[in-house]
This record gives structure tokens, sequence and C-alpha cells, in this order.
């Protein structure tokens, strides 16, 4: 059930001047704000819907990865941004292993987006997201590779070249079995 101040600080997250405060009281309610965080995601405003997206990147759980999942349909840029970033990051969560996107559902969307969305910024984080798959998915090692070659952002063909086989993130995030098995 919401409860009045937790949605109004969730609407404050649409204002400048109250955002900081609003963001830093929602995160420190951690999962008693989840629910109202989730219904934030629907919010008319797009800094609103933006500013939700990261705080499920700090507080996300399994329960919300369909909706922030839809947010990669979101008309905005900068909410795109925001839900690639909570979808494919790990450093932000406390238990990265508890809340995974499940590559069957999100791959395809992912390399959609690489390949096709007008805003490099969007192009450029889906390209960490589709890097979560590099290894176990040529699907994904080849959309990298071709955003590598193809895409017309500089900063885009730069980050996928990171994330794709050979690249610095790719023998990064070698899987330690792989690692082992090739000495």
């Amino acid at each position: 059930m919401p409860t009045a101040e937790t949605v109004a600080l969730v609407d404050a997250l649409g204002s400048e001047p109250r955002r900081p405060g609003a963001f830093r009281e929602l995160l420190r309610r951690g999962a008693e704000a989840v629910p109202d965080i989730r219904r934030g995601l629907r919010h008319p405003l797009p800094r609103v819907r933006e500013e939700c997206c990261r705080l499920l990147d700090q507080l996300l759980v399994p329960e919300a990865l369909d909706e922030l999942t839809a947010m990669l349909d979101d008309p905005d840029a900068r909410v795109r941004v925001a839900a690639l970033h909570a979808l494919s990051c790990d450093r932000c969560k406390p238990d990265a292993d508890a809340c995974r996107p499940h590559r069957a559902a999100l791959q395809p969307r992912a390399i959609q987006l690489l390949h096709h969305d007008p805003h490099p910024h969007v192009r450029a984080m889906a390209t960490e997201l589709v890097g979560l798959w590099v290894h176990s998915s040529p699907q994904a090692a080849a959309a990298l590779a071709r955003a590598h070659d193809e895409d017309p952002s500089p900063a885009v063909r730069k980050k996928a070249g990171w994330y794709a086989p050979g690249g610095t993130v790719h023998r990064r995030t070698v899987p330690k079995t792989a690692r082992m098995s090739r000495a």
C-alpha cells in the first residue's frame, strides 16, 4: 500500500531542488520504498522515471526486472540509459548475484538497442548489457563486433571494442574456468 509520504518523495524526484534529498531518503528507506519506486516508472515526468531507474539500480528486486526491462522502450533516451545501467551494472548492487536479468528475455532487446537506437549514449550503454553475455553467446559477441566496426558514433565504436572479443573488458572478464584451461 503506497504511503502518501513515499509517493510525495517519488514526485519530488521531478523537482530540481528537491531531487537530491528525495533520492537519498528513498534510498535510505530501501525495500520499504521499492513498491512506490516501481510505480514511479510509470510517472508522466521523464526525470522521475529516470531517477526511479537509478534507484532500482541499487535496490533491484526480482519483481522489478520486467518493469525495468519495459523502460528500455521509454520515449526518453535518459530513461533508457538509466534502465540499461540498472540492468547491466553489478557494482551498484549490494548482492549482484541475487538479481540478474534473464538473457533469453533481454539479450535480443539489448542487441536491438545497440544497433538501432537513435541516441549514441543509449547505444553505448547497450554495449555494457550485451557485454554481460559476450563469453556465453555468439550473438552477443557478433553484435559487439558489428557495433565496433559499423556504428556511426566513434564513442560507441570505441566502447563496443572494449567489450568485443579481444577488447580490454572482454579479456578482463574471461570466466576463471576458461582462463585455467588456457594455462
